[in-house]
């Protein structure tokens, strides 16, 4: 629920403000009566938008912006005014507030003025997420019968507002999947909101996730608002779940089962519609039996799972996803757009991608960028660690050539599938995502493939 402060030494003028907003636009509102009062309540309240006035005894609107840019404090002002000195009113647009109102303004106006505050808000936090998170990751790049497995997945479960797990290895791209799943769910305008529970302190953890109230424990100067709220109806995802400490487990569960949160040092609960979308890649099933994780918050977490596939097991989608590392990374540097040749793709085809899957792929592409002098970049700028075994062959050794590597991988992809489903034609095709069982026969057929004895 959006909270309104309303800033203003006439009780008479802000009790019906107050009201109007609560009949009006349905926000929660609060009143304080003068500068000093409506600090305490920014520092004891998680506002959503303040309407101040500027003209009052003590400290007056334009001593509250200046306090509010002094704490860093990021919630948007609108200012009123009832004498008509809109040069004032620029003023205290250049101290930080967001615009400024009449107070004879109808109150749809008002409204909407509050809803285009919160929506500037929104889009600058996105923005910033969005520079944060440039370059970082690939989008999920690849037609293999895996990836076009993991896209129906997550087309199937993006609608559902129930909680979903992503299991896979590190680097696979479990965050990609969140962000799909987000993007293709009934809220895409809601934020996206990801915590990473291995990278936070334990004593922050709890407070990061479900918010705190001011003076809960040493060094909370003012309310603040956790994850859950923050993403309101948005997602929130849960990195590294398989990290969260057992009391925190246990919270969270609370808030899956009643979808209610308490903030850290609170009673009051919130509502909250988040959807939670978890990642690990650990076996929790054994973090469960070795009493590190709860039974029950995995039964809530594992009504639908999605499992990201290494790239190794999808090594058909390299070559894309290593030119669009390059296309990428060669624009986030700014410089030419360089080009891999067919030698230096063959020893990436040939490497063991055991360590960061895609994300070690990226390292390795960007320092390919860095090492390569020419235009093109060339087996002799692969490093040394993943030569070896996948350079190219000599002349006295069989060739490798990147259509030979792509037809065993082809191969493996399909062994593996008969072997997950005790090689049932039909079940293995559609696993696949097969025309048919006679398609898989044939493929079968070019690549010598039998059931072994």
């Amino acid at each position: 629920m959006t909270l309104v402060l309303v800033v203003d030494d006439v009780p008479a003028m802000a009790e019906q403000y107050a009201y109007d907003l609560q009949r009006v636009g349905g926000y929660d509102t609060l009143i304080a009566p003068g500068g000093a009062s409506a600090l305490d309540t920014l520092a004891s309240e998680a506002v959503d938008c303040v309407i101040l006035d500027l003209e009052m005894p003590g400290i007056d609107g334009f001593e509250v912006l200046r306090q509010m840019r002094e704490r860093g404090e990021a919630t948007p002002v609108i200012v009123y005014t009832g004498t008509g000195n809109y040069d004032r009113c620029v003023q205290a647009i250049k101290l930080g507030a967001y615009s400024f109102i009449d107070k004879a303004e109808p109150m749809e106006r008002v409204v909407r003025e509050v809803e285009n505050a919160l929506e500037h808000v929104r889009l600058v936090s996105e923005v910033e997420a969005l520079r944060r998170d440039l370059g970082k990751e690939s989008p999920l790049i690849g037609s293999s019968p895996a990836m076009r497995q993991l896209h129906d997945a997550i087309a199937r479960l993006a609608p559902i507002p129930s909680p979903v797990l992503v299991a896979g290895e590190s680097g696979s791209g479990k965050e990609l999947v969140a962000r799909e799943l987000h993007r293709l769910s009934q809220h895409p305008d809601e934020p996206f909101v990801a915590i990473n529970c291995a990278a936070l302190p334990e004593n922050l953890l709890e407070s990061e996730l479900f918010g705190h109230e001011r003076g809960a424990f040493t060094g909370a100067s003012r309310t603040r608002k956790g994850a859950f709220e923050l993403a309101r109806r948005g997602t929130l995802f849960l990195d590294e779940i398989g990290e969260l400490p057992v009391p925190a487990q246990a919270k969270l569960l609370r808030v899956l089962e009643d979808g209610e949160v308490t903030r850290v040092g609170g009673e009051r609960t919130i509502d909250t519609d988040a959807r939670v979308v978890a990642a690990t890649n650990r076996d929790l099933e054994a973090e469960v039996e070795a009493r590190r994780f709860r039974q029950d918050l995995l039964y809530r977490l594992n009504v639908h799972v999605i499992h990201v596939p290494p790239l190794r097991d999808r090594l058909s989608d390299l070559p894309e996803l290593a030119e669009h590392f390059v296309a990428t990374t060669c624009s986030r540097f700014g410089v030419r757009r360089k080009k891999l040749d067919s030698d230096a793709i063959e020893i990436l085809m040939a490497h063991d991608w055991k360590h960061n899957n895609v994300r070690e792929l990226k390292n390795i592409v960007e320092r390919m960028i860095i090492a390569a002098d020419a235009e093109t970049i060339t087996a002799a700028d692969v490093p040394v660690e993943v030569q070896g075994a996948g350079a190219p062959a000599g002349r006295g050794d069989s060739p490798r050539t990147f259509q030979a590597q792509k037809a065993e991988a082809e191969r493996q992809i399909v062994i593996a599938a008969l072997e997950r489903n005790d090689w049932h034609i039909t079940n293995t095709a559609a696993e696949l995502g097969l025309a048919d069982h006679s398609s898989l026969l044939k493929i079968m057929r070019r690549h010598g493939i039998q059931r072994p004895d």
